[in-house]
């Protein structure tokens, strides 16, 4: 077994433990509600009648309020758990299915789709580059990409790395799901967040180092505190070009 496999296996199984728990929290807890997710649907702006891949789903939060603003929502997941929460929460109105993000998505037609959102998940990726290439594939012409990520800064400094221009693997140990559980993933700087972009057919047209909403302070005022003084994600919109350069 390589230790890429035992990275990804140990990802994997943490959304397995934690996926009921974070599912039961997702809609208030505040770094999802109050911080990812307002600032990474306004770079949606209107999506009623979209075709949008939700690229690493979770527990379909996401899918559900596109789905409400009138937007045509499929979703993936690598946790066979978190799918089966997306389509509870969902009614099974939604086609989700298992699928690894880092892989090609084959179960997805060509210029298929208006938007491809992606929350929080390209972090746990080495390299983006088939992701990357995948949603450009997926996505019509001048079609969006959306992505939320843990900004590079507050991650150089969260884990002490001494290599800041190197992707490596890290980990850190979750409280905030149920029992403490460790989590891995992949910390990079800030240009191998873009190029992967630029490189593989995109333009990047807007950049968010998001500030909580007020009603973070009221659930948790000493990390509002910190998020106004300095970002932990970073949200980025891109747009397909017609041809890539």
């Amino acid at each position: 077994m390589t230790i890429d496999k035992t990275i990804k296996e140990n990802i994997i199984s943490a959304y397995e433990v934690m996926a009921e728990k974070y599912n039961e929290l997702i809609d208030h807890k505040p770094h999802n509600a109050y911080y990812d997710r307002p600032n990474t649907l306004e770079l949606l702006s209107d999506v009623d009648g979209k075709i949008i891949l939700d690229a690493a789903c979770g527990p379909g939060k996401y899918a559900e309020i596109l789905v409400s603003k009138g937007a045509l929502v499929k979703g993936f997941d690598i946790s066979p758990k978190m799918v089966e929460l997306a389509n509870r929460r969902n009614n099974n109105q939604i086609e989700f299915f298992v699928h690894d993000l880092s892989t090609p998505f084959e179960m997805i037609e060509d210029n298929s789709c208006d938007i491809v959102l992606c929350a929080l998940a390209l972090h746990y990726i080495e390299d983006w580059t088939v992701t990357i290439k995948e949603f450009y594939r997926v996505l019509r012409d001048k079609g969006i990409v959306v992505i939320s990520i843990e900004h590079p800064f507050y991650e150089f400094n969260f884990f002490k790395s001494k290599k800041y221009f190197e992707v490596e693997n890290v980990r850190c140990t979750w409280k905030g799901f149920g029992r403490p559980i460790e989590v891995n993933s992949f910390r990079r700087p800030l240009n191998k967040c873009i190029t992967p972009l630029t490189d593989n057919g995109f333009y990047i047209d807007k950049l968010v180092e998001p500030k909580p909403t007020i009603e973070f302070e009221r659930l948790d005022p000493r990390h509002y505190k910190e998020l106004n003084e300095f970002p932990a994600f970073m949200c980025i919109r891109a747009v397909k070009r017609n041809t890539i350069a």
